[in-house]
């Protein structure tokens, strides 16, 4: 039988252990299914893994009321590259990385900077003016909720979009009579160079280039080399065409609604920090990825600026229509307009073309 004192030496060891039971027994589990199809090189998936997730749980362990269970559902196994939105609406997922330009006719503010090419190259700049147009605008959280989406950020994942191709562009010249994969509102780009814009997304595009569908592809450097581009198309054109917010994080209404305020908090928060965590990553990675194509063999033909002007001033005032095409849907398109532009210009862009101002 034991002693009265090896009792009271073990009455505490006991007693920790109860209270460090009873912690546990109160920490509520929460499941989350997260959803992309995209594959998990993809820069924002990658870093949802590596920064976002750990960095919820961090945050949620500070108090050891909740903890989230992930299941992580990437590449298509629950939804396809495009389908994103309405797989989230259908709560298919819970939480979501939804690619906007797929979306315009659906979400239409979130085009704002592919609407205004040749204007920036700065991720953090227009992913910090994007979420300001959010606050300041509230049309484009509500365009969200029409689907049963809580916006909790948008993402910039790219430096800025430039031309690989399977033979050699050194200008505009030689344009004419290629085929060119795009995502989308980037493909009007093209009008008047002479070359065919091809629909398709970042998956598509080193298959479509290596069959021969099309001769080149408007993508950005760390994408690029993420996606192989250079094994196919061994020449980049920097024409510097510019960062667009391609991305969205958002939350399906019903799993938003019946989260603890605790942890929607977190996931806000973090979002944000997550946010400027890939935008800084997209100027390194950019950088570093170009160095990475030229030492597999790539060559990199830099667009004079003459040019580089030429092209942002042929284009068709893209930006207009899409302002006009707002204003028509009662949306404050042209005010949107000028909040982007003036946040451009008050922080010093090299701006080839003033888009609201015409």
């Amino acid at each position: 039988m034991p002693s009265t004192q090896s009792i009271k030496r073990l009455f505490p060891l006991v007693l920790l252990a109860f209270l460090l039971g009873c912690g546990g027994t109160n920490q509520e589990t929460i499941r989350l299914t997260v959803v992309d199809g995209y594959p998990t090189q993809s820069l924002w998936i990658k870093e949802f893994i590596d920064y976002y997730i750990p960095e919820v749980e961090k945050r949620l362990a500070s108090t050891s009321n909740y903890k989230i269970r992930w299941n992580q559902a990437w590449g298509g196994q629950i939804v396809k590259t495009r389908n994103v939105l309405p797989g989230l609406q259908k709560r298919l997922g819970d939480i979501g990385i939804v690619t906007t330009v797929f979306h315009q006719d659906k979400v239409p503010i979130q085009a704002i900077a592919y609407v205004t090419p040749f204007v920036t190259t700065d991720p953090e700049l227009v992913a910090r003016t994007v979420d300001e147009i959010a606050e300041k605008f509230p049309q484009m959280k509500e365009a969200w909720d029409d689907y049963n989406q809580v916006y909790l950020t948008n993402m910039v994942v790219l430096d800025s979009y430039q031309v690989f191709s399977k033979e050699p562009i050194r200008g505009l010249e030689d344009f004419k009579g290629l085929k060119i994969n795009g995502a989308g509102t980037n493909l009007r780009y093209l009008h008047g160079l002479g070359s065919a814009g091809v629909a398709g997304s970042l998956v598509t595009y080193f298959q479509n280039i290596n069959t021969g569908v099309v001769d080149a592809a408007m993508v950005w450097p760390e994408a690029a080399i993420s996606f192989k581009m250079q094994e196919v198309a061994p020449y980049m054109l920097q024409s510097d065409m510019g960062t667009v917010n391609s991305k969205a994080l958002t939350v399906n209404k019903r799993a938003w609604e019946k989260l603890p305020e605790e942890v929607q908090r977190v996931l806000t928060e973090t979002a944000i920090d997550y946010r400027d965590h890939v935008a800084k990553l997209a100027v390194s990675k950019g950088e570093e990825s170009l160095r990475i194509f030229q030492e597999s063999g790539g060559t990199i033909t830099t667009m004079s600026a003459e040019e580089r002007q030429q092209w942002a001033m042929n284009m068709p005032n893209i930006a207009k229509e899409w302002a006009d095409g707002l204003e028509e849907k009662g949306l404050p398109g042209h005010e949107i307009l000028k909040y982007y532009m003036d946040a451009m210009r008050a922080n010093g862009q090299d701006i080839s073309r003033h888009w609201d101002r015409e």
